[in-house]
């Protein structure tokens, strides 16, 4: 059974420009290629060009200034707190952390996720739904939903607590490898069941962080959808003024 499909040819792109600003090809203060050369040096379209950009740019990694160019602003601030945030989705051992585990079971996989697992609308997926708390606060609610060939021969349909995080979890029980993350932010009005869990006022959106994980062909394991009430979160992001 297939649980991937490829990404976008804008995300593909966007990814590899981002891997060159960090590794330092295309340093902060400096002009990327311009629409042209990205054009000849990858063989995409012109619209596939603009759209990349456009992500970077409205991620932080870019900014676009007048008859200047497109200029790398370097690694955002707010793009270490994402890290966090995925890493913890993947390892969070629910027998200890601060919270509860609210939700085990088979359901219709969203929209958002089937795209992701390369799944049919209506295909059923497992979900495990942890609200993080904090002081007696709802924080965080962790939605984990894995494809059901992943799901024989584990323990991720147990309504106890999971200890070691699903990663280890997998890796052992599946003799799995986790290779790289992909995040995907974006911000919406929460869901009924969502709004009630994590006591979010009517008309308040959340933060969404979509963590995909994938092995190292590209083949998504686990996806997880990290909602953040946007009434209580603080992002900063700090860059050179040239």
């Amino acid at each position: 059974m297939a649980y991937d499909v490829e990404a976008p040819k804008y995300v593909r792109l966007a990814q590899t420009l981002q891997g060159r600003i960090e590794d330092g090809t295309y340093a902060p203060g400096t002009r990327v290629p311009s629409e042209n050369q990205l054009v000849q040096a990858f063989g995409m379209s012109r619209p596939t060009v603009v759209r990349a950009l456009e992500l970077l740019k409205r991620d932080g990694w870019l900014e676009s200034r007048q008859g200047y160019g497109t200029i790398v602003r370097g690694r955002p601030a707010v793009v270490e707190k994402r890290d966090r945030r995925g890493t913890e989705a993947l390892t969070r051992d629910e027998s200890r952390a601060l919270g509860r585990l609210v939700e085990v079971g088979r359901v219709p996989v969203p929209a958002r996720v089937a795209s992701v697992l390369g799944l049919p609308k209506r295909a059923k997926v497992l979900v495990r739904r942890f609200l993080v708390e904090e002081d007696g606060e709802p924080v965080e609610l962790v939605s984990s939903y894995f494809p059901a060939g992943l799901i024989e021969g584990t323990d991720l349909e147990s309504a106890t607590p999971l200890s070691g995080g699903t990663r280890a979890h997998l890796e052992t029980r599946k003799k799995l490898r986790f290779d790289h993350v992909t995040e995907r932010v974006s911000a919406r009005l929460p869901e009924r069941d969502e709004a009630e869990l994590l006591e979010v006022p009517d008309g308040v959106p959340v933060l969404s962080v979509l963590v995909v994980a994938c092995d190292a062909s590209g083949q998504a394991l686990q996806v997880s959808d990290v909602l953040l009430p946007a009434d209580r979160q603080e992002l900063e992001d700090t860059y050179r003024l040239n």
